[in-house]
């Protein structure tokens, strides 16, 4: 597992998962209250897809934030395997770049079936709390806090099973750099976060039932607000 600050060859397992886990809650925390007015701080293809399933988003604006969402991810991983290359302790073979697996590449070396459906409930678990904290009903001065403390309890407990993906861009981009072994098995850590966003926009429909707002005559339909979302 990579672990920054807790040895490169993963010797600290408990301290590198909760380090890492509290590092992509409290990063998206920042990011959802800095980019969520602007974009809806759409860094997350399974999110995109669970607010185009409920209706959140139209089909073009989806495609496009899928298409950054993935290259952001790859120039992501670049820039990070640049960073470490620099130190003589890293090694892109033995150390890895936080790639996501099944079997051997898991902590727990868990099955491929495991893994997809491990990733499907974790998945469909965070889109649809942020679905949620993010709907009319909700209170949107809060909404960056609890999507943020979400993601950190799903790597703290899909990091030993995974590795957690719960994003098919931040996947992609790692298992292209590292290649081997992570490259061929991230074909699940895609499809399988997706299924679970669009899982979760099913169930947000079914308990956050849209009703027809009142207008007056001639008053155009209102239009949904970007969402703050991962």
């Amino acid at each position: 597992m990579f672990g920054p600050g807790f040895k490169f060859d993963g010797g600290s397992v408990a301290a590198g998962v909760v380090a890492t886990a509290l590092a992509f809650g409290l990063t998206l925390l920042g990011l959802a209250y800095v980019l969520g007015p602007i974009s809806g701080c759409h860094v997350n293809p399974a999110v995109t897809l669970g607010a185009l399933v409920a209706r959140r988003i139209e089909p073009v604006e989806a495609i496009g934030y899928w298409i950054v969402q993935f290259a952001g991810g790859i120039v992501g991983s670049l820039l990070l395997w640049a960073l470490f290359s620099a130190s003589p302790l890293y090694s892109r073979t033995r150390t890895g770049l936080g790639t996501d697996g099944y079997g051997k590449a898991s902590l727990i070396h868990i099955s491929a079936g495991g893994a997809f459906l491990a990733e499907v409930v974790l998945t469909a678990l965070f889109v649809f709390v942020i679905l949620g904290v993010t709907d009319k009903m909700a209170n949107a001065a809060t909404a960056g806090m609890v999507i943020g403390l979400t993601l950190t309890v799903v790597h703290l407990i899909g990091i030993p099973i995974t590795g957690t993906s719960v994003n098919p861009a931040r996947s992609l981009g790692p298992a292209l750099v590292v290649g081997g072994t992570a490259l061929s098995q991230v074909w699940l850590f895609i499809v399988a976060p997706l299924v679970g966003g669009a899982i979760a926009a099913v169930a947000h429909v079914f308990f956050y039932p849209r009703y027809p707002e009142s207008k007056e005559p001639g008053e155009p339909e209102p239009s949904l607000d970007p969402i703050p979302t991962a």
